[in-house]
């Protein structure tokens, strides 16, 4: 039996975000088959947004901007990694904002401290990923690994970290009668 094709729009061209979204849908929706379409769109925020309400605000517009775009999807994906001071120390995460014509669903990754020499240098005004690339000597970090790929030796990577996210922010879709009762 052929399984239906869904086109999905990723808010972003980072190979990094556009498989995790692939893989969450997947995971979630195995009877179908998952065409993605990588586009660029402006987040509105800035380039590293320092508070968990600037990288949600980031999620949503960039989900907001994908469908502006490109409205005959069946999915829209948009991913903001952001960092949060939490008692002194900077913290690292994502929010994922997850849309389809109907239903939006959100949720936020894990979160994980980062060592002070990267958190100075992203309070410095440096993104993320430039800063774990100075700091560990690695090239384009952002694109692969990423922190938490860094951190961990790879045990856990910046895909396994955004994909999880995104399952949790298609909780509304597998279960829409509950969702769509609002």
């Amino acid at each position: 039996m052929q399984r239906v094709v869904q086109k999905v729009v990723v808010a972003s061209t980072n190979p990094v975000k556009v498989n995790a979204a692939l893989s969450g849908l997947q995971a979630m929706f195995p009877h179908y088959e998952f065409k993605a379409e990588p586009i660029s769109v402006p987040s509105g925020v800035a380039d590293q947004p320092m508070s968990d309400s600037e990288t949600l605000t980031g999620a949503l517009n960039r989900v907001n901007n994908a469908v502006a775009h490109h409205p005959d999807a069946d999915f829209w994906i948009g991913i903001e990694g952001g960092v949060e001071t939490l008692h002194h120390e900077l913290a690292a995460f994502a929010w994922i904002v997850v849309r389809t014509q109907n239903l939006i669903g959100k949720a936020r990754s894990g979160m994980f401290f980062l060592p002070q020499a990267v958190a100075d240098l992203v309070q410095q005004g440096l993104e993320l990923g430039e800063a774990d690339d100075r700091v560990f000597g690695h090239t384009n970090s952002k694109q692969k690994g990423g922190a938490i790929g860094i951190l961990t030796n790879n045990v856990v990577d910046r895909k396994e970290l955004y994909e999880q996210a995104v399952k949790l922010a298609l909780v509304p879709f597998k279960n829409e009668a509950l969702y769509l009762q609002n």
